[in-house]
């Protein structure tokens, strides 16, 4: 192989695996590891990228700062992450992944819960405050932006003043139990519409569903 020849296909290569990081979408859902958490409100990104893992067919397996599992889907590739850092370390995690598979931020989506809206209200963004969820703040801190795409899952605001950790470290109720049923295959569908119709249709079709 001559030197041109050779350069050309470093180029192709280069380009393709370009391409491939492109069609790569890490899928972060925050919460804490532990049995005590499982069912708390805090949760509900594990519970999220859970459901997908179970529509999907894909399993979880214990790797560094977290459990990843991984699916593809219409020629894209989706990781997803449950940080084992603990709900206020979630940066690390997340900022691990992002660069140990090249993905860039637009490609992340961050899935927590908010008690600012109604419960099993849907809201996705392209930026925003933390608005005083400890995970989003630790994120924002070590990507030093607030331009990530989120998907917040409405959790309620049913606590008395000064006691919003206890509420969102607390049990679903039974009523909730039974409406996240619902709730959980509308939310596994807008992980998948973000990595294969966009970021903007996803916000058009789902937010405030």
């Amino acid at each position: 192989m001559n030197v041109l020849a050779f350069f050309k296909n470093a180029f192709s290569l280069n380009i393709e695996t370009k391409e491939e990081c492109m069609k790569k979408f890490l899928i972060i859902g925050l919460g804490n590891i532990g049995a005590e958490y499982t069912n708390t409100r805090h949760n509900i990104g594990f519970k999220i990228v859970d459901e997908v893992a179970k529509e999907y067919k894909t399993t979880f397996e214990t790797e560094k700062l977290g459990d990843v599992a991984t699916f593809r889907l219409k020629g894209r590739t989706f990781i997803l992450l449950k940080p084992s850092t603990y709900m206020n370390l979630s940066g690390k995690a997340v900022k691990y992944w992002m660069d140990k598979e090249n993905i860039s931020i637009e490609n992340i989506l961050i899935v927590t819960d908010d008690v600012h809206i109604d419960f099993g209200t849907i809201r996705i963004k392209a930026k925003g405050s933390a608005g005083g969820h400890n995970g989003l703040k630790d994120i924002q801190q070590v990507l030093n932006t607030q331009e990530y795409p989120r998907f917040r899952f409405g959790v309620g605001a049913n606590y008395s003043k000064g006691r919003q950790a206890d509420f969102v470290l607390g049990l679903w109720s039974k009523e909730e139990t039974s409406q996240l049923i619902e709730r959980l295959p509308t939310a596994a569908k807008i992980i998948t519409s973000f990595g294969t119709a966009g970021l903007s249709n996803t916000m058009n079709e789902f937010n405030g569903k």
